[in-house]
């Protein structure tokens, strides 16, 4: 195998060391189930908690109805303790010493509700002490000197009952659960928070629970738009509507296919689920939404009501240049901001958000709690639901809930973070510092052009953006500095999957679609001029459409007169594990073909995803649609240039040969996260120097994650 200059420096360029979050490492959570267990059952990790040596992780895991525990003595390489069986769905925890206190939800039904509050010894995971709660817990807390538990008794509302609105009975309450010596005191305080919101005073879902260091509770009720505060003795000492915001520059249509911030909501309930005190005055709550859409917000608020901050749609700006807006969501609640986390970190308090639908940790400098300054955007597994620090070990965790077992895809996971002396390592590609907001997602092939700049294309996903996007790689991280779409006769160009870009040596390109006959989408080509208008559409020639399948062009480079385009997977005329590499004449519009041998997936298939002609050697890039433990071919493999002789169509291939370049698995890996499955773009510049980029699907069943990185030069 060549070797190349090593990727040790993910990182681009050579940033300013400062302090910074930077994921080190994941574990799914199939791994803490019995040998010899059906790991395809669906799991998850919803709500984390952390012992108090911070060596031991614990989560809860509805679908499976236990806690799951993970040994972080060595955060880098996070090991199994196993399950605990929960009796019912557990809904949260909360640690004091080495005893975690699990929520669990027993309900019969809505009307009849039901849960109790479980100890856990987290160095043997046994079950200890239960007290039955009366009624649906939902989140827990606990004070500082662990001498109580508060519990939000929900009883949450049937979403398909009264068109889904509150009031719907029993209501919810406040507990208080006493803790002596690790001990529960099953004679549970229950504060009444009836009649206090406008909305549904009858009916109060209590959402989220924090305590602040004077030993009051926050209290979200998201269903009544309401925020209660618990003084220590237990009485409601002020509640006030959450109130509302004026949302600008969002998406809020998701039928489009396009990433249009020009939309305003006024007046949107802030409806907020998380909530943490960042100090014994203010705390800050998590507009994500829910009976009258989303918020997309944070919340900054003082105890007597007073609001001091609103971030309105900032809060997803830094998400969306770090191209994790989940379009399928705008309909909706956007990236929904759900769980939180406060901490203090090298002297400097920081308030982490999490960004369900976006897949995001939002990072905010809260020195002073009326200013909030946002830090980073961190990348988690898909749905972060809990979020956990650990300052004195420089840690934080992320609890992932989506498990994508059925479909083939990631399991659910948890993410740990640690507070470095050293550069960002994400995102490595961002549109921060355009003249316009810039969204973006779905990469796919790309091209390099002149002083640094890199070409890439977005794929079908964004059906009704196709957009050519020009990167800097000169900046660290890597700037999206400008996006241009692609036209026909003055609209943007329908029926394109584009899966591969070339320079046209004109100032403009030359873009592959992978077609899909099946939804009147052409197998094609496309020259675009530098205005983003196409000039000229050219269908694959009839006799190769013959045996076309779904798998098409993926990748277009130029050699001489010649563009080549790598075929993803075997068409009907194809041995098994060999693909063709097509070849058109721009001069004399003559198509050719040579074939390609491809490595046998070990799971699932391999195919190809780029193409790049660079100095006597045209590169590919080969990869299996495996995610996570299971990928097993992601790779760069290069082909002599002298043996690329288009073979007239219809007659034996010749079959090329090929040598591997870079196992890209390494890199994938250093990221912390999981593997993920669609390497799809290469580019390389004059000097050899070679950049490559994954897809992140649009951030629909994926976390969002990009990866855009240099592996040196060729």
């Amino acid at each position: 195998m060549l070797t190349m200059t090593s990727a040790a420096a993910l990182i681009a360029g050579s940033a300013q060391a400062e302090m910074n979050f930077n994921r080190i490492a994941s574990f799914a959570t199939p791994l803490n189930m019995a040998d010899g267990a059906d790991t395809s059952r669906e799991s998850s990790a919803e709500i984390i908690a952390a012992s108090e040596d911070g060596m031991t992780l614990i989560y809860t895991d509805s679908p499976l109805g236990v806690v799951g525990r993970i040994d972080i003595t060595d955060p880098k390489a996070p090991k199994p303790l196993g399950n605990t069986d929960m009796g019912g769905e557990p809904t949260s925890v909360t640690v004091i010493g080495n005893t975690a206190y699990v929520a669990v939800n027993t309900s019969e039904s809505y009307t009849n509700p039901g849960g109790k509050l479980v100890s856990v010894d987290l160095a043997t995971g046994e079950i200890g002490q239960e007290c039955d709660l009366g009624g649906q817990p939902d989140s827990t807390a606990h004070d500082e000197a662990g001498t109580f538990i508060a519990v939000a008794i929900e009883n949450e509302r049937d979403e398909d009952a009264g068109d889904g609105r509150v009031g719907q009975m029993p209501a919810g309450w406040v507990s208080k659960v006493t803790i002596t010596d690790g001990a529960m005191d099953c004679d549970i305080q229950r504060i009444d928070v009836t009649g206090l919101a406008q909305i549904a005073p009858e009916d109060p879902e209590p959402e989220f629970v924090d305590v602040n260091g004077l030993g009051e509770i926050v209290v979200t009720m998201q269903e009544n738009n309401e925020m209660v505060v618990i003084g220590a003795d237990g009485t409601v000492m002020s509640h006030f509507s959450a109130g509302s915001v004026d949302l600008t520059r969002i998406d809020t249509v998701d039928e489009r296919a396009a990433l249009l911030f020009t939309d305003a909501q006024p007046g949107r309930l802030r409806e907020p689920d998380g909530v943490q005190w960042l100090d014994d005055t203010h705390f800050m709550i998590a507009n994500e939404g829910d009976m009258d859409g989303g918020s997309r917000s944070i919340t900054v608020f003082r105890k007597d009501g007073t609001e001091v901050f609103e971030s309105g749609s900032d809060f997803e700006t830094a998400i969306i240049q770090a191209g994790h807006y989940p379009d399928k969501r705008s309909d909706a609640k956007g990236v929904e901001p759900e769980g939180m986390e406060f901490a203090t970190f090298g002297g400097v308090p920081y308030a982490f958000v999490l960004g369900e639908r976006s897949s995001t940790v939002s990072v905010y400098d809260v020195t002073d709690p009326a200013n909030p300054v946002f830090k980073q955007v961190l990348p988690s597994g898909i749905a972060p639901e809990g979020i956990i620090a650990i300052p004195e070990r420089n840690l934080f965790a992320t609890a992932n809930e989506a498990d994508l077992v059925e479909d083939g895809g990631v399991r659910a996971h948890v993410m740990l973070y640690e507070y470095q002396d050293a550069p960002a390592a994400y995102p490595q590609l961002t549109s921060a510092g355009a003249d316009e907001l810039i969204g973006w997602g779905a990469n796919s092939g790309m091209v390099a052009g002149e002083d640094g700049l890199i070409y890439f294309v977005n794929d079908s996903f964004y059906g009704y953006q196709p957009t050519i996007f020009t990167v800097d790689t000169k900046q660290t991280p890597a700037r999206i500095v400008s996006a241009l779409p692609v036209t026909r006769a003055g609209q943007p160009a329908q029926k394109l999957d584009m899966e591969g870009i070339t320079l046209d040596g004109e100032g403009g390109f030359w873009i592959a679609s992978e077609g899909r006959t099946d939804r009147l989408v052409p197998h094609a080509l496309y020259h675009v001029n530098a205005k983003g208008q196409i000039k000229d559409e050219i269908s694959l020639p009839a006799e190769l459409l013959a045996n076309e399948t779904r798998f098409g062009l993926e990748g277009i480079t130029k050699l001489g007169d010649t563009l080549w385009m790598a075929v993803q997977r075997e068409w009907k005329d194809d041995p098994k594990n060999r693909v063709k590499l097509v070849a058109y004449n721009i001069e004399t519009e003559e198509w050719g073909v040579v074939a390609y041998s491809k490595a046998e997936p070990e799971t699932g298939w391999v195919g190809l995803s780029e193409i790049v002609a660079h100095g006597d050697y045209v590169y590919v890039i080969e990869r299996d649609n495996q995610i996570g433990a299971a990928a097993v071919t992601k790779k760069i493999y290069r082909i002599p240039a002298s043996e690329m002789v288009p073979a007239p169509l219809g007659g034996d291939l010749p079959v090329v040969s090929k040598e591997e370049v870079r196992d890209l698995l390494p890199d994938l890996k250093a990221q912390g996260g999981y593997v993920v499955d669609k390497i799809e773009g290469l580019a390389i510049f004059e000097d050899g120097t070679a950049w490559v980029s994954t897809d992140n699907d649009g951030v629909d069943d994926s976390s969002g994650e990009t990866f855009f990185w240099t592996i040196g030069k060729l």
